[in-house]
């Protein structure tokens, strides 16, 4: 006796900062192996752009600003009144803030800026996503968290940047403990000089920490994107809780 067999639904994602950069270059990655997925950002027309790379993908576009709580709660809504459900959140949304500014000089609205989007936004966007997970049906999910080297070493004049990119470690740890009763499997990436828009000074040279500007070797972003699709596409009985991805050659380990 056969029994016939009906394709598995599609898994589900939700991509912050998805209209550049690493968050762009995910969404691509995950369309194109299958995934639906809910692209938040600033801009809707960034994210349109992203979504036309895969015409036969299944994407939805969402203006969110990941520091507003209201917003937050309308995308993971939309995420889920049109797919049905949230298997992957990959929290990647972020700021540098204001570059090379001291510590003494750095004003506080430029703090609360990176703090708001960094740190704040990506907690509102990881309680939207446990929650979610944890009542849907299957439950659990996964929370993948872009922290950066920065989330170990800081740069010089990086103080913003640097404090939220450690605290979402402790982010990172918290959620992976809480989230095991329910399948929630949580890790973070902490990416060093992938080539984008955003690092794209670091070719031209960038502050070192004797005071010197040097330029800096850079990577393919879609490498990036290939370790955050296998982080996302193992079972949720397996965890990649940290995975550094990063320039060979780039100034990061020993003295460089």
């Amino acid at each position: 006796m056969t029994t016939e067999r009906t394709a598995p639904p599609s898994r589900v994602a939700v991509v912050t900062g998805a209209g550049s950069g690493i968050g762009r270059a995910v969404a691509v990655e995950l369309l194109r192996a299958g995934w639906s997925v809910a692209l938040a950002g600033r801009r809707t027309e960034t994210l349109e752009e992203t979504a036309a790379l895969v015409p036969e993908g299944a994407a939805l576009a969402v203006r969110t600003d990941v520091s507003r709580p209201e917003e937050v709660e309308a995308l993971f809504a939309a995420a889920e009144e049109r797919f049905g459900r949230v298997d992957l959140l990959f929290n990647n949304a972020g700021t540098f803030g204001p570059g090379g500014v001291p510590v003494e000089e750095l004003p506080y609205d430029a703090w609360r800026h990176v703090v708001d989007t960094n740190l704040n936004g990506a907690f509102l966007c990881a309680q939207a996503a446990y929650r979610r997970m944890k009542e849907q049906d299957p439950q659990g999910g996964r929370i993948i968290n872009n922290g950066s080297v920065s989330a170990h070493t800081p740069r010089p004049h990086s103080v913003a940047y640097t404090a939220t990119k450690h605290a979402l470690t402790g982010l990172t740890k918290s959620l992976s403990l809480d989230g095991r009763p329910y399948r929630i499997a949580v890790g973070q990436i902490d990416i060093g000089n992938a080539a984008t828009d955003m690092t794209a000074r670091m070719r031209t040279g960038a502050l070192q920490a004797n005071g010197e500007v040097a330029p800096e070797p850079v990577m393919d972003v879609a490498d990036v994107a290939r370790t955050v699709r296998h982080m996302a596409e193992l079972p949720l009985e397996a965890n990649v809780q940290f995975a550094t991805v990063l320039a060979t050659a780039m100034p990061y380990i020993g003295r460089g």
